[in-house]
């Protein structure tokens, strides 16, 4: 039977060895039911028991290790879980321990009295006598004490126990009412009867569907975010669902997907049977349809809440991962919930935006929505990828959740917009007709520097090309359209359990873009220019490859090679003679293959280091 047995009368076999049910119609005789589970039953004229009139009544005879159904509290706890809601009242018989106020006994009263007097005079002989008036107003008050003393009869408090009937389902169902009569502390206290939750809601959803299929529900959005959320062994969710007021279970994978897990509430259905098991409720089609209502008023309500800038900044501060998993899981409500979205960008400064706000920021030019992904907003705010889109003053959003990475996998497209990313290849900035011209000229003009860093740096790279996206920088490292950016590649990097195989076929290769307009690429044109096989050349193009690892994104494969460069640019710019170390002696290089020896006297290498400044 469903969930933990409370649904279905051969339940009871589970905690009963035998069961007598005892019944009577008004225009019969009373009858008597009885079974022991062994297959077989039997039903007889009850002649000899008590005559109960009109009803029903079911004895279990209790197996010795079930003997706690027979306890008050066990018993309160299953109907509290299974028929809270039910509109039959259920009573059960209690004993309660309650104080009265009983007469005192004439001699306990004399006691009393001497106690009293006794303890008036201790307390009198440490005080000092007070004026004739003092001693007439307490005399009179003496005497008033003394009469209202005799008109009341002296009493004790006791304690008395009581048996007597308690109703256990007083909650009443709140979600068969209209939702217009209903007031917010109702909403409240239902909210934290239903989750045991200390905080208000943040939001409401009362609904009901009609037609071929009935059902009524009522949906909360806390909150908080509960701190274990995404855990795995955490149960699929919190809506429970009813059958006709009756609890049927709480876990139902099917109700809701994974990423509404944060939603409570009730569903009542009038469609459902009563005994559906477990396997049947997974089949079934009613199901389907609930849970699609489900996801499309749940919606409806976090739209609701946009509405309010303040109870949206709360929500989604909670349960933005869910919204962005939704994204990423239900594709058939990619474009809903990307309105629910919000991000900061290179223009809101400390505020985020809607993707619709930034549609309607975009100038007429634009055609795309530009993103970068990476750790932290303020490992993006800087980042050379956004030098060329901040000079033609177009936006870019941060996306700086881990889970972003995921969400723009499958989000590619928002009210016709592309989303693309500024790190990776073919990024291509609005131009003019001359502008585009002036880029051609610029490409060819510096083709032979780009052959000769591919030639250093070799399999590194998948090709060296000539940017327009760089405007302060020297140069940036792009990945491919279709493979891992670098967030994404520091992410995977990090998992416990990643699989070392994908990084195989899901790195992209690297694209090495310069700024043929920075100093030092200039400075490197004309050395190649003059000497395709410079030495110094190759120690300066493998440095700043790895300078634009880092400001790219990526980690280093080899930090120790890259800190040796570093003390050598520093010992040139400080003068010292490079060849006191040799070269064979530092870890990670290996004679000239890495980093060759500069053939120049103290003074040509000081020169130069001011020429590459």
């Amino acid at each position: 039977m469903i969930g933990q047995f409370g649904v279905g009368f051969y339940s009871a076999y589970l905690v009963a060895d035998k069961v007598s049910v005892v019944t009577k119609n008004n225009d019969d005789e009373q009858y008597v039911w009885e079974s022991e589970a062994g297959g077989s039953f039997t039903i007889r004229t009850d002649t000899t028991g008590d005559q109960i009139g009109r009803g029903t009544a079911i004895t279990l005879y209790l197996k010795e290790d079930q003997l706690e159904y027979a306890e008050e509290r066990r018993i309160k706890d299953v109907v509290k879980k299974h028929s809270e809601f039910i509109q039959y009242p259920i009573h059960l018989y209690v004993t309660k321990e309650v104080e009265e106020e009983v007469p005192v006994e004439e001699e306990e009263g004399a006691e009393a009295g001497d106690d009293a007097a006794k303890d008036a005079d201790d307390a009198g002989k440490g005080e000092a006598k007070e004026g004739d008036d003092d001693a007439d107003d307490e005399e009179a008050a003496k005497v008033e004490d003394d009469e209202d003393a005799d008109a009341k009869p002296k009493t004790k408090k006791v304690k008395v126990k009581k048996q007597e009937w308690d109703q256990l389902n007083k909650q009443k169902p709140i979600w068969t009412r209209n939702p217009s009569d209903i007031t917010a502390e109702e909403y409240g206290s239902f909210y934290k009867a239903l989750t045991n939750d200390w905080e208000e809601h943040l939001a409401v959803k009362h609904f009901s569907v009609e037609g071929q299929l009935e059902f009524r529900a009522v949906l909360f959005v806390p909150k908080r975010a509960p701190f274990d959320m995404f855990e795995q062994k955490k149960k699929p969710n919190n809506i429970k669902l009813y059958v006709r007021r009756v609890f049927i279970m709480d876990n139902c994978e099917d109700l809701v997907p994974d990423w509404l897990n944060f939603i409570k509430g009730i569903v009542d259905s009038e469609d459902l049977p009563l005994n559906i098991s477990r396997e049947m409720l997974q089949q079934n089609r009613i199901l389907k349809v609930i849970k699609k209502n489900i996801v499309k008023k749940s919606i409806e309500l976090f739209q609701s809440i946009a509405e309010n800038k303040d109870d949206y900044k709360k929500f989604y501060e909670a349960f933005s991962k869910n919204i962005k998993y939704g994204i990423h899981e239900d594709s058939a409500n990619q474009e809903k919930l990307g309105e629910l979205l919000r991000y900061q960008t290179t223009k809101s400064k400390d505020e985020s935006v809607s993707l619709q706000d930034y549609i309607d920021n975009m100038p007429e030019t634009q055609e795309s929505i530009y993103y970068i992904t990476g750790e932290s907003k303020a490992a993006v705010e800087n980042s050379p990828f956004l030098e060329g889109l901040r000079q033609k003053d177009i936006e870019v959003l941060y996306l700086v959740d881990p889970i972003d990475e995921y969400v723009v996998q499958k989000f590619k497209e928002f009210k016709g917009k592309k989303l693309v990313s500024v790190t990776k290849v073919g990024l291509e900035l609005p131009k003019t007709e001359e502008e585009k011209a002036a880029f051609e000229e610029v490409k060819t003009a510096n083709a032979d520097l780009v052959s000769v860093i591919q030639e250093i740096l070799g399999d590194k790279v998948e090709k060296v090309v000539v940017s327009d996206r760089l405007v302060r920088s020297p140069c940036c490292l792009v990945t491919g359209e279709f493979g891992w950016s670098a967030n994404m590649e520091r992410i995977m990097k990090a998992q416990a359990m990643r699989d070392a195989s994908m990084g195989t076929y899901m790195v992209s290769k690297k694209t090495l873009e310069i700024n043929p307009n920075h100093p030092i690429v200039t400075e490197l044109k004309k050395k190649t220019d003059a000497d395709r096989n410079d030495k110094t050349v190759k120690d300066l193009v493998w440095l700043l490859f790895d300078t634009a690892l880092l400001s790219s994104g990526f980690s280093l494969d080899d930090p120790s090679s890259f800190a040796q460069r570093i003390h050598r640019m520093i010992k040139l710019g400080l003068s010292i003679d490079v060849d006191d170390e040799p070269l064979d002696d530092m870890p990670g290089l290996d004679g000239d293959d890495d980093l060759p020896a500069l053939e120049e006297d103290d003074d040509e290498a000081e020169s130069n280091m001011e020429d590459v400044d």
